[in-house]
């Protein structure tokens, strides 16, 4: 199975239970923070495998953008302290260049942020084209 199907099937699996289809009557009480779709220790092999195929991919994809010279990739990790992210980055992003990449941490909002919707924050440290 191709690799793109692979994780559209993985994603797939473990998003289905955490979407939310309306904004009405949703409650977090009502959603175990623990859920892992049914995914255990035994998938960690496929999981590793996957990880690996993936970070190839990155790294290929950051050379043609690189040599575009017009496209970039935003990526916004949000989540509350011990939420995963440093740890996300580290395995996710390792086979980037890091000459290729702007990182931006953001502390809680200050009034002027306030004011904006959440993502005005993020926009402002847009790569310039």
């Amino acid at each position: 199975m191709a690799y793109d199907e692979r994780m559209r099937k993985l994603i797939a699996q473990i998003a289905a239970p955490c979407r939310v289809a309306k904004g009405s009557g949703f409650s977090l009480l009502a959603h175990d923070p623990g859920h892992s779709a049914g995914i255990g220790s035994e998938f960690k092999p496929e999981a590793r495998e996957l990880l690996a195929e993936g970070i190839g991919r990155l790294s290929r994809l950051q050379d043609l953008l690189y040599a575009n010279d017009r496209w970039g990739v935003l990526m916004v990790l949000q989540g509350m302290d011990a939420a995963g992210k440093d740890s996300t980055i580290k395995h996710v992003m390792s086979g980037v260049n890091p000459q290729g990449c702007e990182v931006h941490a953001f502390k809680p909002p200050s009034a002027e942020e306030l004011d904006h919707d959440f993502l005005w924050r993020y926009c402002l440290r847009l790569p310039r084209r």
